[in-house]
């Protein structure tokens, strides 16, 4: 290649390099092999990380977004790679986070014959990301790949699909310019500031809700100045629990499954809610139950960086679009002047909130709850805790407390296998930081042959798996539906001590409570990668019921 001309494949990666990528990962393809040679002239600025599903990859770039806010980088190969992928980008889809998948693609004279593994991703990603295309000519991938990054980045976050033929790849093109792309910032308008603020300052019992995507450092510490100032009880929405100090006395909870009922009748009896972020979906509002659809009955004041949220479920008094890094930064040193009027309000929120995470015990030798509380007194508060879904994360988003951001990744999409690929690219991104994995037996073994990956990279995650050899979530429903009739949610386990030595980590037993202290300390110790197994006893079904009491109603 000439100084003016290049490959398709060098000048994607350029491309990427450009845009201000660090890190990529996947699962490698015949039908991208090009990237990947094009990748080994660059592995110290853009290194590879090889995974072993495409799951797992997908769900390793989303949890880069998630963590980052910067559009996390997944390859993955044609036809069964991409819809292995597709988990990754329905999650980062509904969790709003940068991301950007590329998929190898039959060679162009193929197209449309239904070649080997030939899908038309167009049509298949339509739904489940922002911007779907395939690049046909070589020379507009400068083009494509800034538009892929300013689409992941801007208004609401969220994924974008390239598909790459192969032949394109392999062609000769010119080298390209490429600007580094800027995210771009929905600020307030100055009416709708004065206006919110007015409309608080007139609140008898208001309530701060946050959550959703955009979130920085700096706009955590700002969110939590104005409402600290002003005595303003904050709640967050569905696995956002990392949006605000928990330990603060004026944090009350988390709107989400299981929410605590007397914070839920807290966000019945507020008279204005401020909704910063969330967009107000299924999981938080209880099936849209909680909040009236689509006029509250409480003031609204929603406050969202995509503007096609804003009056699309919910029809707000004042609805206003705005990145939480925006709008934050303004409210920072406000005082409004009513801290004692609201007082009362915030003081019995903080009590319930305080009251419903104290311990409860559970059928067995294992008490869960304990263990969330030695969590709580053990852990650096920069600790990154990582989940998947499943009842077993009930305990973990009831009695952990969340200290700081970004600390939690945890799909609001509700996918299985998520916590183990999320926690492994958590701490390949930042090695210092202690991360843990939590995950049900059925969560785990989801994701679990991407141990392999976690050992590759020297990727020291502690993995906690709560073993009720039970799909937990589904069990639950099927004891209260149709009691005593149990279909398909049973379980056949590894040993996962045995499993986990296997690969080269560390793994221990945890069979009674008292044992866990030991495990977690030797966990810690083990300089490399760790899995506790903790035996849970089966009735213990959630924190707020058992089995056997579902049978009994």
């Amino acid at each position: 290649m000439s100084d003016k001309v290049t490959t398709g494949a060098k000048a994607l990666v350029q491309a990427l390099l450009d845009q201000g990528a660090d890190r990529a990962f996947g699962v490698p393809g015949e039908s991208y092999l090009s990237v990947l040679d094009a990748l080994f002239d660059v592995e110290d600025k853009l290194p590879f990380v090889t995974c072993r599903h495409e799951a797992a990859a997908a769900n390793m770039a989303e949890a880069y977004g998630k963590l980052t806010g910067r559009a996390g980088i997944c390859f993955v190969t044609r036809g069964p790679g991409a819809t292995h992928a597709s988990i990754g980008l329905h999650t980062a889809f509904q969790d709003s986070t940068p991301m950007i998948l590329f998929i190898g693609q039959v060679a162009r004279d193929q197209l449309e014959r239904e070649a080997f593994q030939e899908i038309d991703y167009r049509r298949m990603f339509g739904q489940m990301a922002k911007w779907v295309a395939e690049i046909h000519d070589p020379n507009r991938i400068a083009e494509f790949v800034g538009r892929a990054f300013a689409t992941a980045t801007s208004g609401r976050p969220g994924p974008v699909v390239l598909a790459l033929p192969e032949d394109m790849l392999r062609e000769a093109c010119r080298i390209q310019a490429s600007h580094a792309h800027k995210r771009i910032e929905a600020w307030p308008g100055p009416h709708d500031f004065t206006e919110m603020l007015e409309r608080l300052g007139r609140a008898e019992r208001p309530l701060v809700m946050l959550g959703g995507s955009g979130w920085t450092k700096k706009a955590v510490s700002d969110i939590r100045n104005f409402c600290e100032i002003n005595g303003l009880p904050v709640t967050v929405s569905f696995r956002c629990q990392d949006r605000y100090d928990n330990r603060l006395d004026t944090y009350a909870g988390d709107v989400a499954i299981g929410a605590n009922p007397k914070l839920v009748k807290r966000l019945a009896d507020a008279d204005l809610l401020l909704v910063l972020g969330p967009r107000l979906g299924e999981m938080t509002t209880g099936g849209y139950e909680r909040i009236s659809v689509p006029v509250p009955k409480q003031s609204l004041i929603h406050i969202h960086q995509g503007a096609e949220e804003l009056g699309r479920v919910y029809q707000g008094d004042l609805l206003i679009n705005a990145s939480p890094a925006s709008i934050t930064s303004l409210l920072r040193d406000i005082d409004l002047g009513q801290s004692d009027r609201w007082s009362a309000w915030t003081k019995a929120a903080r009590a319930d909130y305080l009251e419903w995470t104290t311990s409860v015990p559970n059928p067995g030798a294992v008490q869960v709850a304990d263990i969330y509380k030695h969590l709580n007194e053990t852990l650096p508060d920069d600790a990154i805790l990582c989940n998947g879904a499943g009842n077993y994360a009930a305990w973990l988003h009831r009695f952990y407390r969340y200290k700081s951001f970004p600390s939690q990744l945890a799909p609001t999409s509700g996918a299985m296998g998520y916590g183990v690929p999320a926690a492994i690219a958590a701490k390949i991104c930042e090695p210092k930081r202690e991360v843990i994995c939590f995950s049900g037996d059925g969560c785990f073994m989801m994701s679990s042959n991407d141990l392999a990956t976690a050992v590759r990279y020297d990727a020291r995650v502690i993995f906690l798996v709560f073993n009720n050899s039970m799909y937990g979530t589904i069990r639950m429903h099927q004891e209260r539906e149709f009691p005593t009739r149990v279909s398909g949610t049973d379980l056949t386990n590894p040993d996962f001590v045995a499993f986990a030595k296997s690969f080269g980590c560390a793994a221990f037993k945890v069979d009674k409570t008292e044992d866990f202290v030991g495990a977690f300390a030797a966990a810690r110790a083990a300089g490399k990668v760790a899995l506790i197994e903790i035996t849970i006893d089966p009735d213990a079904i959630s924190p707020t019921t058992t089995v056997s009491k579902l049978r009994g109603y």
